[in-house]
């Protein structure tokens, strides 16, 4: 004899326990610190750099010194790492490294032969042109994660902390 009735569907328990959310300590001990946020994002943003800028073979630091002598040129070494926010020790090391692959030049300085004047070459200037469009994507794809105005405010942000913590830097870049 079949039954007309229908009976209501009986959920099935699961053997499975409910997936509870995972807690992760360290996660949250470490991301509620802006500096090791901010540590992050620079490894992030030096990864997609690099593999952007592959074929240049140079580094963020150098395309740095390469991108302000590209619309300061003839600064010296030291206007130079202040401009970029590197001490002169480095500033120094990388300028040289640049000198030995011919994208740039030091020029002594007639009215004080302790400085030098850092000019790029025309190769350096072909560099600068060439990686600009790749420095850019691996700029876009950092940020791509936010909307054009959280762009906006982020890139705001982060410009109001660097200039009001400016003088805790090794290497603070000139105002």
């Amino acid at each position: 004899m079949s039954s007309s009735t229908s009976r209501p569907a009986v959920k099935k328990k699961s053997s499975k326990p409910a997936a509870a959310s995972v807690v992760d300590p360290a996660k949250e001990l470490l991301w509620a610190r802006p500096g090791f946020l901010v540590r992050r994002l620079h490894q992030i943003h030096v990864a997609m750099f690099f593999e952007e800028c592959k074929s240049s073979n140079t580094t963020p630091v150098q395309y740095a010194i390469l991108s302000a002598l590209a619309v300061m040129p003839g600064l010296d070494q030291t206007a130079l790492g202040q401009e970029v926010g590197l001490d002169r020790t480095t500033t120094a090391d990388v300028v040289r490294r640049l000198e030995e692959r011919g994208l740039l030049e030091r020029r002594e300085n007639e009215a004080d032969r302790r400085t030098r004047h850092v000019f790029l070459t025309r190769e350096g200037k072909s560099a600068v042109n060439a990686m600009h469009a790749d420095m850019v994507r691996a700029q876009e794809r950092m940020l791509s994660p936010l909307t054009d105005a959280q762009q906006k405010t982020f890139m705001k942000l982060v410009s109001q902390l660097v200039e009001a913590n400016n003088q805790y830097s090794r290497a603070a870049l000139r105002s």
